[in-house]
């Protein structure tokens, strides 16, 4: 009886161990009965939703015919857009301001001088980029000021007024731009753009196509910048130079120049103004 006794006990507790539920089994079913209450509070809500918009199908359908969204209508040889119509266009045409910015205002050839004066100098990382870009960004407005009054002048101001369409408007915005860009731009430059465009060059700025004008003007501001870029160059090498020469002669071969040479150019450049200098140079090239 004894042994029969003990046998029970062992297999109770056996049973026992075997089958008792561990606490990250009660947590996983704490869990997934949540769940199951999230979703059923989410699905009376789903279905009113649903059942709101189907109710406000029939109101929306009968008002959008009276509702001009996107409309375009042809008065005589002009084409006129609906006001909602423009002002989609104007949104999407600010995407495109820094693409802009780049290719049809001098901030080409600014932010690149500044590379390369960067680079003459030494510095890798000194001034920062935030510092160069708005410092360019700034000479950029006070240079293309003139083009800006221009265009709000002859554009905007009658557009605002309805004394001209959209497309007329646009047409004049960029006449300012090109006249500017014209006068910036190299004349070879302006051929090959032609030639390889197949488009005849007008003789007169106001009907050079933007297509065979914007490409020739970027090339030739970068021909500038690296012009200028070339005369920024040369001072800071003759530094180079000695530097490298008077190491040389005192047998200091392993002791790079540059690290001697730094401290020279930059006590040459404060000496000399040398950012005064470099941003009326920019501003009178214009």
């Amino acid at each position: 009886m004894s042994c029969e006794m003990t046998n029970q006990a062992n297999l109770s507790m056996f049973k026992t161990v075997r089958f008792k539920p561990a606490c990250r089994d009660n947590t996983f079913l704490k869990k997934q009965v949540c769940k199951k209450q999230v979703r059923k509070q989410q699905t009376p809500l789903a279905i009113t939703v649903v059942a709101l918009t189907l109710c406000l199908l029939p109101a929306i359908s009968f008002a959008a015919p009276d509702i001009p969204l996107l409309t375009m209508t042809d008065s005589g040889d002009a084409r006129e857009y609906s006001t909602t119509l423009q002002i989609l266009l104007l949104l999407s045409a600010l995407s495109f301001l820094p693409a802009l910015l780049l290719v049809l205002t001098s901030f080409t050839r600014i932010i690149v001088v500044f590379s390369l004066l960067r680079q003459a100098i030494g510095l890798q990382q000194s001034p920062p980029n935030p510092v160069l870009i708005g410092l360019a960004l700034f000479l950029t407005l006070f240079i293309m000021q003139p083009v800006f009054n221009s265009t709000w002048q002859q554009a905007v101001e009658p557009w605002m007024a309805e004394e001209l369409t959209f497309n007329e408007a646009v047409t004049e915005a960029s006449i300012p731009f090109k006249r500017f860009m014209l006068e910036q731009t190299h004349a070879p430059a302006l051929q090959q753009m032609s030639d390889i465009s197949g488009e005849a060059l007008a003789d007169n700025a106001d009907d050079m196509p933007l297509s065979v004008l914007v490409p020739a003007f970027v090339i030739s501001e970068l021909k500038t910048a690296f012009q200028i870029g070339f005369m920024l160059f040369i001072p800071f090498l003759v530094i180079d130079l000695v530097v490298a020469s008077v190491l040389m002669a005192m047998g200091m071969m392993m002791l790079s120049p540059l690290v001697v040479s730094l401290p020279f150019k930059i006590m040459l450049f404060v000496l000399i103004d040398g950012w005064t200098l470099i941003v009326g140079t920019l501003a009178a090239s214009f």
